[in-house]
């Protein structure tokens, strides 16, 4: 009777555990997925970290400043899959990120796919860089 007491006991315990765990990520409810937005900009950092890497970039508003857009990104260890690596982005570079935006308006969003200085271009699934035209053309966001 007591080892049966103490393996639902255990039992309890773990499935409370996992609860914590699923519950801990958030869904993407809160970017717009209908919408691609093309930003182009300086980065400020690139964080390569658990459980999501990301960056920050300054890009050009229309008063003649800047907006910082901070982009959720994959887990590193997805990243690396689709070939980037944790020094590939720097402060100062200069890229074109494509985002679907925060539907809240904030300046921020949900990576999809970057053009690094060197013409480079990274993304987290291959599908996102299949379907980008071959010209970079497409919406775009310099306010």
């Amino acid at each position: 009777m007591k080892s049966s007491f103490w393996g639902c006991a255990l039992l309890a315990l773990g499935t409370a555990g996992f609860q914590g765990i699923a519950t801990a990520h958030h869904s993407y409810a809160m970017f717009d997925r209908t919408k691609n937005l093309s930003l182009t900009g300086t980065v400020k950092q690139f964080k390569w970290s658990n459980p999501h890497a990301w960056m920050e970039v300054y890009v050009p508003n229309t008063q003649g400043g800047t907006d910082l857009w901070g982009i959720e990104m994959n887990s590193p260890n997805n990243l690396a899959r689709m070939g980037f690596r944790s020094n590939m982005v720097k402060p100062g570079d200069k890229v074109t990120v494509v985002i679907h935006p925060l539907r809240s308006g904030e300046k921020g969003g949900t990576f999809l796919s970057v053009t690094l200085p060197d013409g480079q271009k990274l993304s987290d699934s291959p599908k996102t860089l299949a379907a980008a035209p071959a010209d970079g053309s497409g919406p775009s966001h310099n306010q």
